[in-house]
């Protein structure tokens, strides 16, 4: 169990890790693409401004002419170079298109950018010595104009600096920030396979007093824990999607172990009642009844009947049992409701012969398992004969109407209280004027009968009034007629 816990804390953080380093990434791409924006203005804002200063020098030879050796001097520690050419021409020549855009006082220079090597120059300062030459004529004399970016490029620097400076904390801290954030949002799931680890345990089965206990703590989780410990903003939709499925999962759970608590606490009491009889009609073949030929034959008799009552319901548990493990199987075949309701017809007057039953069909085609829709049908009829004093009258039919066929049971019984309509499909419920064993069965019948129309696409409808009777009707959908293909050999 150690091994197990320790992978799932292991998955946890490697998604918690997965996702914070791709947030990371991401982050840093942005600040890449960020710097990338950076230098490219940096690089445009350096040629324009190489281009205005060269203007600028330009318009001052034209009207001053050349300076003097000493303005020369402080021009040069303001970042601009005037001096004849020296040699030929270098440079680039802008095309005619492209250099409409330019000053006109520089529109014909020939352009160049020059970067003077400096072996001991560390990699920080490489970039100060970056010089943009303009190689032009200003009034008939060719002149090489020369622009310094040495102060431009050191404040630009410091800026790009400090442009790292922040990345590099802000980095930092969303890398801790969010790894706590994504833990944080990720509560729900943490919380998920918390119980899930509590559910797999692989230590037996649980004994009652277990599954009361964690029946317990789910219903503790889903009414008092689940709903106000993930509390998800409204941005967070999928995480709050996530715990709207948690919480529906917990109650789904909790509710399928009430079901079946009540289901094994009432075949325990409906087997308890015959095996309490056959009990005691065995002491009582114990004690005097070997030599009484009554209380022998009594006793017999009642065992055999306790006995088909214990196998009725034994069968029943196991009927519903294959249903609510998927492992019953249903035999598809395509039949007429028609003919299955007349032989249960004939079946019924040679069993009983204490009611009244009539008969009303019409074709009804169906595509079912036979066996469990004859068995639904049967416990219909038995209901209604149950029900129903002797010498009432229970009447069959069987009628189509667009794509549904019904199989009607109708009786002149005792009816069913309103009240008692919405449980009659529970397992095991026997309304109260009805709960003798003479008359109530095992509270089964109608459970299986519904769960078979289910299974194929149907349902049960019942109407019912008290001292008057009871109509119930098994409704399945109707089976499309099937087109014979007739060949044949022409003369």
């Amino acid at each position: 169990m150690k091994n197990k816990q320790e992978k799932v804390h292991t998955i946890g953080f490697s998604l918690v890790s997965k996702l914070n380093i791709q947030l990371w990434f991401r982050l840093v791409g942005t600040f890449i693409m960020l710097n990338l924006v950076f230098l490219a203005a940096s690089g445009i804002t350096l040629g324009v401004l190489g281009e205005r200063r060269a203007a600028q020098a330009v318009q001052q030879i034209q009207a001053f002419g050349l300076p003097a050796s000493a303005e020369s001097a402080w021009l040069s520690s303001q970042g601009l170079e005037i001096r004849a050419q020296d040699g030929s021409s270098q440079g680039i020549l802008l095309p005619a298109q492209i250099r409409r855009v330019f000053p006109q006082e520089t529109r014909d220079a020939r352009r160049m950018i020059r970067l003077p090597h400096e072996p001991d120059a560390p990699l920080y300062n490489i970039l100060d010595n970056l010089q943009y030459h303009f190689q032009l004529e200003v009034d008939g004399t060719p002149l090489t104009i020369v622009i310094h970016f040495a102060s431009a490029i050191w404040v630009l620097k410091t800026v790009f600096l400090v442009l790292l400076i922040w990345q590099l904390v802000t980095a930092v801290r969303t890398l801790i920030s969010r790894a706590e954030l994504i833990r944080r949002v990720l509560k729900p799931i943490s919380d998920l396979a918390q119980q899930t680890r509590t559910l797999s345990q692989e230590k037996g089965p649980l004994s009652m007093e277990e599954m009361q206990a964690l029946a317990g703590t789910l219903d503790e989780i889903n009414a008092a824990r689940l709903d106000t410990r993930i509390d998800l903003d409204s941005t967070q939709d999928e995480l709050k999607g996530l715990a709207i499925a948690i919480n529906s999962l917990l109650e789904r759970i909790n509710e399928s172990y009430r079901l079946q608590a009540r289901f094994v606490s009432d075949a325990s009491h409906e087997l308890r009642t015959p095996i309490a009889a056959i009990q005691g009609y065995v002491n009582l073949l114990d004690r005097w009844g070997k030599n009484d030929p009554e209380a022998l034959q009594e006793s017999i008799d009642a065992l055999k009947e306790e006995a088909a009552n214990m196998k009725e319901l034994v069968e029943k548990l196991l009927f519903l049992a294959r249903g609510d493990n998927h492992t019953m199987q249903i035999h598809l075949e395509r039949f007429d409701l028609e003919s299955l309701a007349e032989t249960l017809y004939r079946e019924t007057e040679m069993i009983d012969g204490g009611h009244e039953f009539s008969l009303e069909t019409e074709s009804a085609p169906v595509e079912a398992d036979q066996g469990l829709v004859k068995q639904a049908c049967r416990i219909l009829i038995d209901n209604a004969i149950k029900y129903t004093p002797v010498g009432g009258r229970i009447r069959l039919r069987v009628s189509s109407s667009g794509d549904q066929v019904y199989f009607t049971v109708q009786d002149s019984g005792v009816g069913i209280p309103p009240e008692d309509i919405p449980h009659i499909f529970d397992r095991f419920y026997r309304s109260d004027n009805s709960r003798a064993r003479a008359t109530g069965g095992t509270g089964l019948g109608l459970s299986i009968a519904k769960w078979i129309a289910e299974r194929h696409g149907g349902y049960l409808e019942v109407w019912s009034r008290e001292d008057f009777g009871t109509r119930v009707s098994l409704v399945l959908p109707k089976s499309e007629p099937q087109l014979e293909i007739i060949s044949g050999i022409g003369d």
